[in-house]
């Protein structure tokens, strides 16, 4: 999934722990052959080959399940949170590989191929189908939190609740070893300083982060994130850092995501609905302005 993952275990007994971080990475590398666009044979990759044949298409309990999640997440993200955006993120990616922007007709005809609505569920028969021929999935808003979500609830299987998981960010915290009050989170932002340092204290939550301060790209005078707004087919070129505490890695992973996209007024609702917390960080003049959810800095260390 293009990121290094990190397990962080409490136990008395180090050789059973090994044995059971040993066991989650197999599992995790399982996923990654599930869920990856970037490996030409991943399960991914494969379905998204049938697209516009009119076949449906068993597939593995993991992939059914995150595309059943990515629905409800289109569905009530407003539309801001699309896997269908492959074809139109393989441009983005090429415009920063040669540090151009892609040209407009390009990006119209793979726009064409974007809409949650183009994928049709069976749910007895743990199938899907994809309608329009050319749809590339891309499930890199996603995938990350939910890996790290089933690799936490792997190791609570095997006797190790006391655990972390770090996918690249997107973190699961699990229970906390005995006497410690939380896991101790830190979360980067943009601007001064006094704010660069701020921690969280979490368990049995996950947190995500999203923005551009890493991952963009400058041309002609306009900065480029890597978050690309399924309606217009765009790289972001506001700044925006967010951060979204939830229950569980996927939402936390593609709540962040919708969140760097929507207007405050939307992300605010969606936060509501999916009882999550978030943190937006906008950087105007280089000097930070937050907007917070009321419960977010409950969990400020």
């Amino acid at each position: 999934m293009g990121s290094a993952f990190n397990i962080l275990i409490y136990s008395g007994d180090s050789i059973r722990a090994k044995d059971a971080a040993i066991a989650t990475f197999k599992m995790i590398d399982t996923l990654n052959e599930i869920y990856s666009d970037y490996l030409p044979q991943s399960e991914l990759n494969r379905l998204c080959k049938t697209s516009g044949k009119g076949e449906w298409v068993n597939i593995s309990e993991p992939l059914f399940a995150v595309l059943q999640a990515s629905l409800r997440a289109s569905e009530i993200s407003f539309g801001s949170f699309d896997v269908t955006m492959g074809p139109v993120i393989r441009l983005w990616r090429k415009a920063r590989r040669e540090k151009k922007l892609p040209e407009n007709d390009s990006l119209k005809l793979a726009r064409q191929l974007v809409s949650f609505k183009y994928i049709e569920f069976d749910a007895l028969r743990q199938s899907v189908r994809l309608m329009k021929a050319g749809m590339q999935l891309d499930l890199g808003g996603i995938a990350k939190g939910e890996a790290a979500q089933r690799a936490y609830w792997r190791l609570s299987d095997l006797g190790f609740p006391y655990s972390l998981i770090d996918a690249g960010g997107d973190i699961v915290a699990g229970e906390v070893p005995p006497e410690v009050d939380g896991w101790k989170i830190a979360i980067n932002l943009p601007g001064e300083d006094e704010f660069m340092n701020r921690q969280l204290l979490l368990h049995n939550k996950a947190v995500a982060t999203s923005g551009d301060m890493y991952q963009y790209i400058e041309l002609n005078g306009n900065h480029y994130s890597h978050i690309i707004d399924p309606v217009s087919g765009y790289a972001l070129t506001t700044s925006r850092n967010v951060t979204v505490i939830a229950n569980e890695g996927a939402n936390a992973d593609w709540l962040a995501t919708a969140c760097s996209i929507l207007p405050i007024r939307k992300a605010r609702r969606i936060i509501k609905k999916s009882a999550a917390e978030l943190q937006i960080t906008i950087l105007k003049n280089d000097k930070p302005y937050f907007y917070r959810s009321r419960g977010f800095t409950s969990y400020f260390k």
